[in-house]
């Protein structure tokens, strides 16, 4: 069915194995073209294992049919490709993250039975993308972990990536209208503004980097597909936001150097966070629906989870002012104890392969709204034009050529609008039967 686009994914990929920054690099596109040809998954595999080996070069990519959070069985891998080249100040700072894997593993809240005694092979490079296809565009991610096996993850390592260009243009593209609509107080509006990018900037690394690698399950159970089935993908972005929550107030971030201000970070970030998953990611659904897509059940989840947990202390108010609902953090500290009580939750979870305790967790938390306060949300939001969703428009690279036709720059211009690119894309590259 596929047969004439996978011809020409390989057409490309061949192009890119002849400059191939290195033998690693080299071996993995071979692998890949491969798989394309034959569909084997043992080839899939080999791949994969060469891909994260493949750490020296300055230009990357993810290609394949990867991300199952469309597929509610968790099955059919969506197809998406990214083109990027590494940010060579950014990494060298956020690298210290990485080299610290193994500390945040053994200071994590999870038990000692569930954490891995030899974290391996974590590389983390902030990135520049020069340009998105299939899952990946025009919404794109803002930071990537792969690969998803968990004994490659295991036995190998992973790559996770930050897309620093993506994460400029977000904050470049958003106003501080829906902020001043949906924050509480005017310090949690004066916080945002001065930490936000980089709290969003650091959760994201500690998400990617340090969640998505942490912890280990127990031998002898079956993979998170297996045993968590349509909650694995879901279950696996709530343990990774807790393992950035938890450690982003921590003194460790100003010793790393990452963070000016650990504690004002942290408060940044939780603020942030508990606004969008309680309140202002409803506004991406439409009223009487339930949350379907997997990260945002995700957030809801622990948003809710910890809300319901710390009422009895009084850790996360709600507070109606002027008919307006706001949720506010009136004690961060065991706040942070409550998302490391529930991240240790988590993994013990995926650790023992607990489906019923998953299903009980999302279910309970993460998938039915209040249809008063999404009515609410909704309403309040009727006066701010942008979309809630954002797209990217991908940039034409047009290359400059000197009289012996060889290559000496690249001019960088824009699409007129996002429908001039798909009608361009349309006539030079579709794959549909008339192609040629």
């Amino acid at each position: 069915m596929y047969s004439e686009s996978i011809e020409k994914i390989i057409y490309w990929l061949e192009k890119a194995k002849k400059v191939a920054e290195n033998q690693k690099q080299e071996k993995g596109l071979e692998l890949l073209i491969r798989y394309y040809k034959t569909g084997d998954l043992k080839t899939w595999d080999d791949y994969n294992v060469a891909w994260v080996e493949a750490t020296e070069g300055d230009v990357d990519y993810i290609n394949g049919f990867i991300e199952v959070y469309n597929d509610p069985k968790g099955y059919r891998g969506s197809y998406e490709s990214v083109v990027q080249i590494k940010d060579f100040e950014m990494s060298k700072k956020m690298s210290a993250i990485s080299n610290e894997a193994q500390w945040f593993e053994d200071n994590s809240t999870i038990m000692d039975t569930h954490k891995k005694k030899n974290v391996v092979g974590i590389s983390y490079n902030t990135v520049n993308v020069a340009g998105e296809s299939g899952d990946a565009s025009p919404s794109t991610p803002i930071g990537i972990n792969l690969p998803n096996a968990n004994w490659i993850r295991a036995n190998h390592g992973s790559k996770s990536i930050s897309l620093g260009n993506i994460l400029y243009a977000y904050g470049q593209a958003g106003s501080t209208g829906r902020l001043e609509e949906f924050a509480y107080s005017q310090d949690e509006i004066e916080l945002e503004k001065r930490y936000g990018k980089d709290s969003d900037n650091l959760h994201t690394a500690l998400h990617e980097v340090i969640g998505h690698a942490s912890g280990q399950i127990v031998e002898g159970v079956g993979t998170p597909k297996e045993t968590l089935k349509s909650y694995a993908s879901s279950l696996e972005e709530a343990r990774a936001d807790l393992v950035g929550l938890y450690f982003i107030p921590d003194e460790k971030m100003e010793s790393l150097g990452i963070a000016e201000s650990a504690e004002d970070m942290g408060r940044t970030s939780y603020d942030g966070y508990i606004r969008n998953g309680l309140v202002t990611q409803l506004i991406r659904i439409k009223l009487g629906d339930d949350v379907e897509q997997s990260h945002m059940r995700n957030r809801q989840m622990v948003s809710k989870w910890v809300y319901e947990r710390g009422k009895s202390e009084n850790v996360i108010e709600k507070i109606n002012r002027d008919g307006k609902t706001f949720f506010v953090i009136n004690n961060y500290m065991r706040l942070r104890e409550l998302f490391g009580e529930l991240l240790r939750e988590v993994q013990r979870i995926k650790s023992e392969g607990d489906f019923e305790a998953g299903k009980n967790l999302i279910e309970n938390y993460g998938v039915k709204i209040d249809q008063d306060l999404h009515e609410e949300i909704l309403r309040r939001n009727e006066k701010f034009n942008s979309a809630p969703y954002s797209g990217f428009i991908n940039p034409v690279l047009v290359p400059v050529y000197n009289s012996d036709n060889e290559i000496v720059d690249i001019n960088i211009t824009q699409p007129k609008d996002f429908a001039s690119q798909m009608i361009n894309y349309a006539e030079k590259y579709t794959t549909l039967p008339n192609y040629n």
